[in-house]
């Protein structure tokens, strides 16, 4: 009877999902200051491979449509949605979710259960995250006014509210008997 790693599940998922998050965390962290015009710039990654710009334009022109669907004039820039009458907000590097998001994939990458229900959950709760953080934004730039006086910052709001949806989502997919490995349960 061998003891060790190998034969752990819980010890095993534990340090595939720290090595995973802390891969994909600091990853999205050093892509970013290469692609910000500072020292270590690198002009290729960010004119060809800047998915941090894709995501930050997908989520205030998103933004911006659903405003102007339910009837507000808005508009989207490179890295501000303004509403007319209401108010601007300036999108940052930690507005975009992505430390949220490293959390997730790497829970769900590292979690034991089949392939299909990995890709399946992961590809929903990447984009439900993001869906979420729209209406954050929209939310943010009907009603959000800066003032120095706010204990809470919404940032810390909204990581306290996806962290909650993300534990519940994560729950049910743990017990989900349909797609855990070979249809049993297995306790992390």
């Amino acid at each position: 009877m061998q003891i060790g790693i190998k034969n752990n599940v819980a010890v095993r998922f534990g340090i595939t999902f720290l090595i995973l998050f802390v891969l994909f965390y600091y990853a999205n962290i050093i892509f970013f200051g290469l692609t910000t015009r500072h020292n270590n710039y690198s002009l290729f990654l960010s004119e060809h491979l800047n998915y941090i710009a894709w995501l930050r334009h997908a989520l205030l022109t998103s933004s911006s449509t659903v405003l102007n669907w339910l009837g507000y004039s808005s508009v989207a820039s490179d890295t501000q949605l303004m509403v007319a009458g209401h108010g601007r907000i300036e999108m940052v590097y930690t507005c975009l979710g992505l430390g949220v998001m490293s959390f997730f994939a790497a829970f769900v990458i590292a979690y034991p259960k089949k392939i299909k229900a990995k890709l399946i959950f992961l590809f929903t709760g990447l984009l439900s995250i993001q869906i979420l953080n729209v209406f954050r934004l929209m939310l943010l730039a009907l009603f959000w006014t800066k003032s120095k006086n706010r204990i809470i910052d919404h940032h810390i709001i909204f990581d306290v509210v996806i962290y909650i949806l993300i534990s519940v989502a994560l729950y049910y997919w743990i017990n989900n008997k349909a797609t855990n490995t070979n249809g049993h349960h297995q306790t992390v």
